[in-house]
């Protein structure tokens, strides 16, 4: 049985620096299952070499996480913490907002059957941007829009991606991109506890923060 954190979705609202972080540990505290629920794929790499890996945090990880899973072309999926200072934390750990890191999801994906294009098309249309440190109402920098990339393409794609959808954003009235864009690199991505890997297929009811603009990114950037 899958087991639910209650703790309410709510972290440090400002930034920490690496000084004042939780020191974390050289060690996973618990197990990382070596298999997707669903795809049947391995979640840790090394992965297959025709395949590529994108990291994405658009707020709470759960129904992120379903979102890729469901995209033609996407080998495997894993979620995380990324972008922060504190070695293997935990989910608790990164809840209150003394860690750093991000929500993130790991997407692996085959070039030959789908493209980044769309794996960026999804993020932004699936989260709200333009809330710092924030969707909805899950509030913390774990919350925060990100994306950490593998390639020099992938670099130049989410910032060509994130201009346009700027000018979209705009266009309707909303505010600035707040998504921070950064290299993957130095920026070690800890796999999540089992309960949340592939959470909404553990628990097809559970929560999934709806945070969007209902806005489209243009097919061509």
């Amino acid at each position: 049985m899958v087991s639910f954190f209650p703790l309410l979705h709510r972290g440090a609202p400002s930034k920490i620096s690496a000084d004042r972080a939780l020191p974390g540990r050289d060690r996973y505290a618990y197990p990382v299952p070596r298999f997707h629920a669903v795809l049947g794929a391995p979640i840790m790499g090394p992965f297959p070499a025709d395949t590529e890996v994108a990291y994405f945090g658009m707020g709470c990880f759960w129904g992120a996480e379903r979102t890729f899973w469901r995209m033609p072309g996407v080998y495997s999926t894993a979620v995380g913490y990324q972008g922060g200072y504190t070695p293997h934390p935990t989910y608790r750990e990164v809840c209150t907002g003394m860690t750093e890191h991000a929500e993130m999801v790991q997407v692996v994906f085959c070039p030959d059957q789908t493209d980044y294009t769309q794996m960026l098309k999804m993020f932004w249309e699936h989260h709200d941007p333009t809330t710092a440190d924030r969707q909805g109402n899950d509030v913390g920098t774990q919350y925060r829009s990100a994306i950490y990339t593998t390639t020099p393409r992938q670099a130049d794609l989410a910032r060509r991606s994130a201009a346009l959808f700027g000018q979209v954003l705009a266009a309707d009235g909303w505010g600035d991109v707040t998504t921070e864009i950064a290299p993957a690199a130095g920026r070690e991505f800890f796999y999540a506890e089992e309960d949340h890997q592939q959470y909404l297929h553990k628990v097809p009811n559970g929560y999934d923060c709806h945070s969007a603009t209902g806005l489209l990114l243009p097919d061509s950037f």
